[in-house]
């Protein structure tokens, strides 16, 4: 097997993951900080220490304001729904995931905020001064993808943080195929809300995901519930992070997601970028002699290791099921919960085949993919497919 649907969830994991989440949870999993037994407390200070990698791995300086989530997708709708006014004007682009479209437009639709969606080329690339020019009286917040999950296209965030601030906008920003890849700085950048998941490129298991919160905003709850503190009061607690968790943590993924964090410390973030880059590189060099095939997005340093493509005559996913079942090469095909992206890019009746690669693929898996690839275009040229 060959898996390159890394973009999904990375697979696999490295060793240490495995062997720490499983460790857990045999030995102290018990329930984080609603007992004063050993092993709770065993527990809440392994997810503490997560909470302070995380936030140290993001650039933060609170380890309190990294709140622990079960996906991006639940970050966001915190986040978004936490600190949106009423009445006010919101900026987004075409290039972001359902998980902050459909919250947005969620609120657009019972009218409880002025919606702009700005538009990306047919490279997956926004131009900031479509943002700036955007901004109005009454715009409050920016929610924008440091990297498309469609193209891998990589947003200048501290240049359009540097607009927002000027004119006193709240950013919220998904990182959820950027972190792992990018360096992401939240202070340097300016970013008042980061949501990512633990379960891409930080390498962690499924079921783990987290927000940090730059700065004393307080953000509204969407859920209430027990903290395992404060338990007399009927009110949801106002301190950080217990406010926006309630109920009870997955404390043993998170003790995985933090042996994540722990071998990209090791390894060294840059050496896990420039193998990817060289993947994604090689992938997109050996593409271009196969006039059949289409490939998406700018195609040099803008775009991160996550590469779409499609064959002349053959249905996206037609191709990763053939791929899948013939060869053993798992890809993501269709529309990726990304259909704006997909119209931009001009795939929104064809979907795409997307590539995403990791630290753990090889340049041989890579090779391998592309004279498959070759193999089946010939194949649909010839009309044996």
């Amino acid at each position: 097997m060959i898996y390159f649907d890394n973009a999904a969830t990375t697979f696999p994991k490295p060793e240490i993951v495995y062997e720490k989440t499983l460790d857990a949870m045999k030995n102290f999993g018990a329930n984080p900080g609603r007992s004063g037994h050993r092993l709770s407390l065993k527990m809440d200070r392994e997810i503490f220490d997560v909470r302070q990698k995380l936030t140290d791995f993001i650039g933060g300086d609170n380890p309190l304001n990294l709140i622990f989530t079960k996906n991006c997708t639940e970050s966001l709708n915190i986040a978004i729904k936490g600190i949106v006014e009423e009445k006010s004007h919101v900026i987004t682009t075409a290039m972001e995931h359902n998980s902050v479209l459909r919250p947005l437009k969620q609120l657009e639709n019972i009218g409880y905020i002025d919606l702009t969606i700005i538009p990306a080329n047919e490279l997956g690339l926004i131009d900031i001064d479509d943002i700036k020019n955007a901004i109005r009286e009454n715009t409050k917040l920016c929610v924008i993808t440091i990297m498309s999950n469609l193209v891998g296209t990589i947003t200048e965030i501290d240049k359009i943080s540097e607009i927002l601030k000027e004119n006193n906008i709240k950013l919220i920003v998904d990182a959820a195929q950027g972190i792992g890849y990018l360096n992401i700085d939240v202070i340097k950048s300016n970013i008042d809300i980061l949501c990512f998941p633990g379960h891409k490129s930080l390498f962690g298991p499924m079921g783990t995901g987290a927000l940090y919160i730059n700065g004393d905003l307080e953000l509204k709850t969407i859920m209430e519930g027990g903290t395992g503190s404060f338990s007399l009061d009927l009110n949801q607690p106002k301190v950080y992070p217990d406010r926006l968790e309630a109920g009870t943590l997955n404390g043993t993924s998170i003790v995985g997601l933090g042996a994540g964090i722990d071998f990209i410390n090791e390894v060294g973030l840059e050496v896990i970028r420039n193998h990817e880059n060289q993947l994604k590189n090689k992938f997109i060099d050996g593409l271009k002699n196969i006039k059949e095939i289409t490939v998406y997005g700018p195609k040099d340093s803008r775009q991160g290791h996550v590469v779409p493509i499609n064959i002349k005559g053959l249905d996206s996913s037609e191709l990763a099921f053939k791929l899948d079942d013939e060869y053993g090469i798992c890809v993501r095909a269709g529309y990726h919960c990304a259909p704006l992206a997909h119209r931009s890019i001009g795939t929104e009746k064809l979907g795409a085949a997307r590539f995403s690669f990791s630290y753990f693929n090889t340049l041989e898996e890579v090779q391998k993919a592309l004279e498959i690839l070759e193999k089946i275009a010939k194949e649909v040229t010839n009309g044996n497919i």
